[in-house]
């Protein structure tokens, strides 16, 4: 069992997340990935807590199934590596801000010279052209340039931070995938590589939808509650006896039916059809009032077995727990140093299987001989790289 990407080799010139997030599915799904990492500046990303088995355990997950070389890409005998890696690898992903891998030689331009089929995915906060092409950033900034957090939130506190990275994941790593995917199965044709830019701002922007869609056609633009999915309808989170939520989406009108019964209001549903604001806010506050009498597990119990868009909100233990979540395997085992470790699994279903983990995230450099000497590196040539200071990694 190869997985379907078997055939794809990436260099992964990425740190954090959105870009090893994107190598990471590519990994699963059976893509050869090899991170060339620096030497002396350790990916950040390293030294997030909690440890396990003497490594951080975001790192752990987000690099598994990918090869490390340490390499100090200022160095020209090291850049000499990368274009020997480049006879193999012909996908290279990167999350520079613009301008670092020209300087450094790797410039997209430079590199589709040794190998015009390159494909070349660069990640960035504001993407290759523009004004805020170099500006530095964070997913909370490119959600607020975005326009996103404008719409994510309460009136009465202002927008929240989400629980997840949106612009970083949605917008930087899962576009970064479809673009480099795309231009895979161009390259079939047309035999050529191309620069992929991925700009998590403009992908953040994209992730508008149906409120941006609405605002360009001349409706209301996205504001705090002021939509129907957004907290300015019934659609909601709504507050149990007990201080747990309900979350609460019978938009259609036979699970509001349904969910109006249970509550032993039935006469609501009528008004729950009705598009008028004020409509809308009697029917949530009847809502929140009929739910604060009952307990989380009342609300369980009460919506069990009803087909009515109707889910408790969980912990990420309870979610672990959840019949539906362990049905789906979303959990795996994966060899790490020193036992198994287990780690978020990859949520894509194949019919024909996909290779099992094959280890946690590497030491830096922890594959860089055996990577040398695939390419045909002699003993001599790999040790005159570490005396020059080009390579990093513990030797074998």
């Amino acid at each position: 069992m190869t997985g379907p990407l078997a055939s794809l080799k990436v260099l992964d010139f990425s740190t954090l997340l959105p870009g090893p997030f994107a190598s990471l599915l590519l990994a699963d799904l059976g893509a050869e990935v090899l991170r060339i990492e620096s030497p002396t500046r350790p990916d950040l990303l390293r030294l997030l807590p909690p440890r396990v088995q003497g490594a951080s355990a975001a790192h752990a997950w987000v690099n598994r199934n990918k090869r490390s070389l340490a390499l100090d890409l200022k160095q020209p005998a090291a850049r000499e590596v990368v274009y020997d890696l480049l006879r193999d690898y012909d996908i290279l992903i990167e999350q520079f801000r613009p301008g670092v891998m020209e300087r450094l030689g790797l410039g997209y331009e430079a590199l589709k010279r040794i190998n015009p089929r390159l494909i070349y995915v660069s990640i960035t906060g504001y993407g290759q052209t523009g004004p805020y092409r170099e500006r530095a950033g964070h997913d909370i900034n490119y959600l607020a340039v975005s326009g996103l957090a404008a719409g994510t939130g309460r009136r009465d506190s202002g927008p929240v931070p989400p629980g997840v990275q949106i612009a970083d994941l949605a917008g930087g790593s899962l576009h970064g995938v479809v673009g480099l995917l795309a231009a895979v199965i161009q390259r079939q044709f047309s035999e050529e590589g191309q620069q992929v830019d991925v700009s998590m701002t403009d992908c953040a922007f994209s992730l508008h939808a149906l409120g941006g869609a609405a605002a360009l056609a001349g409706g209301a633009e996205p504001g705090l509650e002021n939509q129907p999915l957004n907290g300015g309808g019934f659609y909601d989170y709504y507050r149990t006896r007990d201080d747990r939520w309900l979350a609460v989406g019978c938009l259609e009108p036979q699970f509001l039916q349904a969910f109006c019964q249970a509550l032993g209001r039935p006469e609501l549903a009528a008004r729950g059809l009705s598009q008028r604001a004020e409509d809308q806010l009697v029917l949530k506050e009847a809502f929140a009032r009929e739910i604060e009498r009952h307990s989380l597990a009342d609300c369980q119990a009460l919506f069990a077995d009803l087909d009515a868009c109707v889910e408790p909100v969980l912990s990420f233990s309870e979610a672990l727990q959840h019949p539906q979540i362990a049905a789906r395997g979303l959990v795996t085992e994966v060899p790490g140093p020193s036992g198994p470790l287990r780690q978020l699994a990859c949520p894509l279903k194949f019919s024909a299987g996909l290779p099992p983990p094959r280890h946690s995230g590497a030491a830096p450099g922890e594959h860089g001989e055996q990577v040398l000497r695939e390419l045909g590196y002699d003993e001599a040539r790999i040790q005159d790289l570490r005396a020059c200071g080009a390579m990093g990694g513990a030797r074998t």
